[in-house]
């Protein structure tokens, strides 16, 4: 072998580098003889010997490290083998213990083998009388052979788990089967239940289906008892079982019902934190409903915009009482907390909306609040600030597209409350910490520059003279008002001629 060779071998650690070994090999042996040698003052002393807790330890190859690898592996099969044979050479003792006592029988007179798809081989020595009360499967079968006295045997082949079998043979034993389940979990009593069904054990199948009745689902174990009782097509018996998840027939008008009464609940609740909770859990379930094309039932668009209505004159009276509100009256904190409220109700309810695509006609009619914007105009602006995040919310879905509406309903958002959203941005930016002020913006520009040429013109000529009297306080658009500039001024486009007009001639060709 080349020297390059060896070399590459080592370093991947094939091979041992002999130069790091101190191992000795068989055939050199040392000699016992010691012998005394005379060294010069100026020689150095031979180095002393190395002794066992002195000596390094070999590096492993990497041969010896996937051998070790593949041991531990072994053992863990052999271990996850062992467990399985324990439990069921403790079923088999049962079984025989169970037959003595209980049913007063001597030895077996079937000899019934179960055997795994991998071919382990159970067997184990039962009786024809139990078999054929307990089972109408084996009833059947044993059934074809009327000779007294003469011992029958019976195997089950490609079984999925051997032991849920063998433990299903020890059930027909039991006196109680109820008592004998407690303390399992639910996967191990669908195993049984579907050994159950598979040998006609009419006790068992019932005795597995009160458990699952009696006992909670995680959510994956609800799809599998699901799954397994709509394969295993056990009909009436199944019924207590599922009443836990299949519902009535229901109709639209049933289910709005049922949503008004539990978005109410929310917009009315006393508790704030638990409004707050409950607002993030519902909207969390209606999103997952929402990307479920298939879903029969939801919140209907009438529910929705009946709730925003009730909103909607909420804050007018208590706008109204706002203006009419000496500012030295004590209870001024509880109306500015009513206010912040309402329109946090409202925003949540228009969110909903966003998500479920049903936020179009809400775009008109927060335009058409005309009485409110003009209450909002004459009150404090600590009152009200909570109210302009409502336009800042639509102006964020109408710039991503999650919103559709005509140029004059978009128009008319912005000519109604605009003027409102700029006065209340500063305290919008302070009083609360989840207002992106970057996210606004955005969302501003993006609304403005879906207008006509002049709408822009108009409106981001009023923002310029704003901003620069107030600066921070006031929106940044200054994006938008970049592209209004170019489309002005510098990339001007003409009317495009209507070119969709075609001249037909028609000729006739001699024949």
């Amino acid at each position: 072998m080349a020297s390059r060779e060896v070399s590459t071998m080592i370093k991947q650690g094939f091979i041992s580098n002999p130069t790091l070994s101190l191992s000795s090999s068989p055939s050199r042996t040392t000699s016992t003889t010691t012998t005394s040698k005379l060294y010069s003052p100026s020689s150095s002393p031979p180095p002393p010997p190395q002794t066992e807790s002195t000596r390094p330890i070999p590096s492993q190859t990497l041969f010896e490290m996937m051998s070790e690898e593949h041991l531990r592996d072994s053992k863990a099969v052999e271990e996850s083998r062992k467990k399985p044979q324990t439990r069921i050479a403790k079923f088999l003792d049962e079984l025989k213990t169970r037959s003595s006592n209980d049913w007063g029988l001597g030895s077996g007179d079937v000899r019934l083998t179960v055997v795994s798809r991998d071919g382990h081989r159970v067997s184990m020595d039962v009786h024809k009388r139990v078999l054929s009360e307990k089972s109408r499967f084996f009833a059947e079968k044993l059934s074809q052979r009327k000779e007294k006295g003469v011992s029958h045997t019976v195997e089950i082949s490609e079984c999925d788990d051997v032991e849920v079998y063998v433990e299903t043979v020890v059930l027909m034993y039991s006196d109680d089967l109820k008592k004998r389940l407690i303390g399992e979990n639910v996967n191990k009593v669908l195993a049984l239940l579907q050994v159950s069904a598979a040998i006609m054990f009419d006790a068992g199948i019932s005795s597995c289906l009160e458990y699952l009745e009696a006992v909670p689902w995680s959510e994956d174990e609800e799809e599998k008892v699901l799954s397994l009782l709509c394969q295993l097509e056990l009909h009436g018996s199944m019924t207590e079982v599922l009443q836990r998840v299949l519902s009535e027939p229901s109709t639209s008008v049933r289910t709005d019902d049922i949503f008004l009464k539990l978005l109410s609940g929310v917009l009315q609740a006393k508790d704030d934190k638990a409004r707050r909770e409950m607002k993030t859990l519902i909207s969390r379930l209606l999103r997952e409903d929402s990307f479920d094309y298939n879903s029969r039932l939801d919140v209907s668009k009438d529910t929705l915009y009946h709730l925003c209505h009730r909103c909607l004159c909420s804050l007018v009276l208590c706008l109204s009482e706002a203006m009419c509100m000496d500012s030295s009256r004590q209870d001024r904190g509880v109306l500015m907390a009513e206010i912040a409220r309402e329109a946090d109700n409202l925003q949540w309810l228009v969110d909903i909306l966003i998500d479920k695509r049903m936020a179009n006609d809400f775009v008109k009619l927060w335009a058409d609040q005309k009485e409110l914007a003009e209450l909002h105009s004459k009150i404090p602006t600590m009152y009200r600030h909570e109210i302009s995040r409502i336009t800042a919310q639509l102006c964020i879905a109408i710039g991503r597209g999650n919103i559709l509406v005509p140029k004059d309903s978009r128009f008319s958002l912005l000519s109604t409350w605009l003027d409102a959203l700029y006065e209340d941005f500063r305290w919008m930016r302070r009083a609360s910490r989840s207002v992106d002020k970057k996210l606004i913006e955005e969302g501003l520009s993006q609304t403005i520059l879906t207008l006509s040429l002049r709408q822009q013109q108009v409106i981001l000529l009023n923002w310029f003279h704003r901003f620069l009297n107030k600066g921070d306080d006031y929106p940044n658009i200054q994006r938008a008002f970049e592209v209004w500039w170019r489309r002005a001024f510098i990339r001007q486009y003409a009317d495009v001629p209507d070119s969709s007009q075609m001249q037909i001639t028609i000729c006739n060709y001699p024949t």
